[in-house]
């Protein structure tokens, strides 16, 4: 034989030297780290089915929320249509209403011709939306109690006439 010693001697010995309880132990804290692991997916999965569940109601009351307005909306749609969609401005006119504006609001005040068009609009230099030139302009300052009324002519430039206003400003 190709052993000098007795082979239940030998295993008894190897068996003896093979110490397990190591092993025994990382494969139980592999178990409980895996278990702890699949408690925090199912935790999340649930946390993430009730958020679906929760936005899928938001998504079904939003969605007929729409459906109401849109189905509320029609007919006035349909009378805007009819009516030929109400007054519509061009981008001239959205100008020209702008600076009337800023310039009203800094106190003064245009005039049309009253050849053409006789309406007094406020605020703004050069012509208007064609119905008329701006011949006059009246110039309010607060602070100092003035008013100043300029006649507007074509001799001068608009940039002599933007310099005076900021002066009597």
């Amino acid at each position: 034989m190709l052993l000098s010693e007795d082979p239940a001697t030998l295993i008894r010995d190897t068996i003896d030297n093979f110490n397990i309880d190591p092993d025994k132990h990382a494969v139980a804290r592999i178990g409980e780290s895996l278990s702890t692991l699949q408690q925090s997916r199912e935790l999340r999965m649930r946390d993430m089915l009730a958020s679906l569940h929760r936005l899928s109601r938001q998504l079904n009351t939003l969605t007929s929320q729409h459906a109401q307005l849109t189905a509320s909306s029609a007919p006035v749609d349909a009378a805007a249509a009819a009516a030929g969609g109400g007054p519509r401005r061009d981008a001239v006119d959205d100008e020209v209403l702008l600076r009337l504006k800023v310039y009203r609001s800094l106190g003064i005040e245009i005039e049309r011709d009253d050849n053409n068009n006789n309406s007094k609009d406020g605020g703004g230099s050069g012509s208007g939306s064609g119905t008329g030139e701006w011949t006059r302009a009246v110039v309010r300052n607060d602070r100092k109690a003035d008013v100043h009324v300029v006649n507007m002519d074509k001799k001068f430039s608009r940039y002599f006439y933007a310099n005076y206003f900021w002066q009597t400003l």
